[in-house]
């Protein structure tokens, strides 16, 4: 993975954490992406309340793991965002403006999903940033429970090295690619700390 992009994304993290830190938030609550977890990826997330109708999120995801031979997701990924809530936050209909950065080193995965279908026979380590707008629904399941789904769309830019598979895997190219579509997207469990 690219030294110089981790870099950036860790400054990035660090300056979204600490303001999150500072804010004196009405409500703080955490979250974790359920179908993020099928593929075996620990996720979490953070959501304070920093004004009436606006709140701010930052949720991470980390894959440490090979299953097997040449068979991996290595990734990491952050996603900051703002939200502005049309009912009560926390509650209801959000619009949100969020950031989407990480690192990848995946392969061998016979995925047969749009461009996924090239992990089957290579291996790809880059990094990606973008920027997006999304939308989703938050239902309160009770006081301390809720639910939400959301979907983002907007922009990525992909730096990347190609590498075969096998014992003796060698590079054999190397690519950067702009990628417009989905750029966000969880339906994640909720619960109020505060």
């Amino acid at each position: 993975m690219k030294m110089n992009t981790f870099r950036k994304m860790t400054i990035v993290l660090f300056l979204f954490t600490g303001l999150s830190l500072g804010l004196n938030a009405q409500k703080t609550v955490l979250k974790t992406n359920a179908p993020y977890w099928l593929t075996a990826t620990p996720n979490l997330g953070a959501e304070f309340a920093v004004a009436d109708k606006v709140s701010v999120e930052l949720s991470v995801g980390f894959n440490p793991f090979k299953f097997g031979d040449d068979k991996q997701l290595k990734h990491w990924v952050v996603w900051p965002e703002a939200r502005y809530w049309l009912d009560e936050t926390f509650n209801g209909h959000f619009f949100g403006v969020h950031g989407v950065g990480g690192q990848f080193n995946m392969g061998g995965l016979d995925i047969p999903i749009w461009k996924l279908e090239n992990l089957k026979d290579r291996r790809y380590d880059g990094s990606a940033i973008g920027i997006g707008v999304s939308y989703g629904y938050h239902w309160i399941l009770n006081d301390r429970w809720g639910v939400e789904a959301t979907l983002g769309l907007g922009y990525a830019r992909f730096d990347y090295d190609v590498y075969s598979l096998g014992e003796n895997a060698s590079k054999t190219g190397e690519n950067r690619k702009n990628y417009f579509g989905p750029t966000k997207g969880a339906v994640s469990v909720i619960y109020v700390i505060n």
